[in-house]
């Protein structure tokens, strides 16, 4: 069974950066794409990225495009999430999820993923 685990996050002021981490255990993540998702208090959950397990697609959404940038270690079984720039409205719980697919698949659906970390909190705030 896959199991995933988030670390990483904590208290940024706006501008600065964090890098969270998705360590995968019980099983390989190299057939898997993972996503990152975020939740903020009163929101809905967001998807935020996504990564194939070949790391030859990553998909972000507009609001993160050219600050956040995924990438994949797939001999560490780990998948990073580095933010920059940080902006109060990217405070939230990250989520990390795993979709097990082709090589190029990359969903953006949450119904898409089958296994869940418990998320990492990240606070931007002076």
């Amino acid at each position: 069974q896959l199991q995933l685990v988030e670390s990483g996050g904590g208290l940024v002021q706006p501008g600065g950066s964090l890098r969270l981490s998705c360590a995968a255990s019980g099983l390989t993540l190299d057939y898997y794409a993972i996503g990152w998702f975020r939740q903020a208090p009163g929101k809905e959950r967001e998807g935020v990225t996504c990564i194939s397990s070949s790391g030859e697609i990553a998909s972000y959404i507009d609001s993160v495009k050219g600050r956040f940038t995924l990438s994949r270690d797939n001999a560490k079984n780990t998948v990073y999430l580095q933010m920059n720039s940080l902006k109060s409205k990217d405070a939230g719980s990250y989520s990390c999820a795993a979709a097990r697919g082709s090589r190029l698949y990359c969903p953006i659906q949450a119904s898409a993923f089958g296994s869940w970390g418990q998320g990492t909190q990240v606070t931007v705030s002076t």
